[in-house]
């Protein structure tokens, strides 16, 4: 792939878009991060400042915007569901077009049709799944935990010479990146992995590790649900695959929903619990375990937000 340098805006420049606003920047690419006022003016004075024993601790200098105001090659939409709504402002339909490349970094398998509906079937949507542990310990300073960043990048009204280029960019600068066909397939890939591992140690507020032994037969029986869901979808998963990626995982790892519970900020409950149970209906398969899991979720979530 060539490293063809683009002009690339980041909307939710927080522990993924700093990361690869950061990391794309260094490759000389032009970076125009959006964001709030206070965030972007964090952003304007210091830059961006990465910790990451994979990439080196580094700044980036990138560009900001409270709103995106010129055309670009791609968007990269990395807020999380729960600000969405709010945070398309700073994306307005007016400034993308046939030129500009939407690449939502979303959790979940229902945003790619909303995004559709919100921008027109004119602006080409290439969503995208990331494997990364990163975080934002403060506007404009991020901790890259993992010892990888890979990324699949798909989009089935997209031409591949489209893809190419940005997976291009990336894997310039450091992320490996893959183009695969069928959205479908990409998505589920991502969600049949999150949603147990999401779920469950949100649910009893323990790392992994604790989950996957004290609690193996409940994780069990949701990857179970969670592979049937998928296949019911047109994304066939193995479940014992996913039971093998969660064992190799470093006992201590959290989900980023479990530190959004810790922190006290409101969870990606409905992009990843609700999607699923609604895909469960809508093709007839029974989830009794998701149902409880998300119930007691939604639950525990009602009450803090009451208190």
């Amino acid at each position: 792939m060539s490293n063809e340098r683009l002009t690339v805006a980041v909307l939710g420049p927080g522990g993924v878009g700093g990361l690869l606003a950061a990391l794309l920047t260094r490759a000389g690419n032009r970076v125009i991060c959006l964001a709030g006022e206070r965030t972007a003016e964090a952003l304007e004075r210091d830059g961006i400042e990465v910790r990451s024993a994979r990439f080196g601790d580094f700044t980036a200098r990138v560009e900001t915007a409270t709103e995106l105001r010129e055309q670009v090659d791609a968007a990269l939409i990395t807020v999380k569901h729960t600000t969405l709504t709010a945070s398309l402002d700073r994306l307005p339909p007016a400034s993308l077009g046939p030129g500009t490349l939407v690449v939502p970094f979303l959790n979940g398998v229902e945003h790619p049709a909303r995004l559709r509906a919100h921008y027109g079937d004119d602006v080409p949507l290439a969503p995208a799944t990331i494997r990364v542990e990163s975080t934002r310990v403060a506007p404009g300073v991020i901790e890259h935990g993992s010892p990888f960043a890979e990324v699949d990048l798909t989009g089935d009204r997209v031409p591949r010479e489209r893809l190419n280029s940005l997976a291009g960019a990336l894997e310039w600068a450091g992320v490996g990146t893959r183009v695969l066909p069928d959205e479908t397939a990409v998505l589920w890939a991502k969600m049949s992995f999150l949603a147990p591992f999401a779920l469950l140690t949100t649910r009893h507020g323990l790392p992994l590790g604790e989950i996957r032994t004290r609690h193996r037969e409940e994780l069990t029986a949701l990857v179970e649900e969670t592979a049937a869901v998928s296949t019911a979808a047109g994304a066939p998963v193995d479940p014992a695959e996913t039971l093998r990626r969660y064992d190799a995982f470093p006992p201590a790892t959290k989900s980023s929903m479990q530190r959004d519970a810790e922190a006290g900020r409101p969870l990606e409950l409905d992009a990843i619990g609700g999607a699923l149970l609604r895909t469960a209906e809508r093709h007839g398969v029974r989830v009794p375990v998701a149902t409880e899991v998300v119930a007691e979720l939604r639950a525990a979530e009602g009450r803090r937000t009451a208190e």
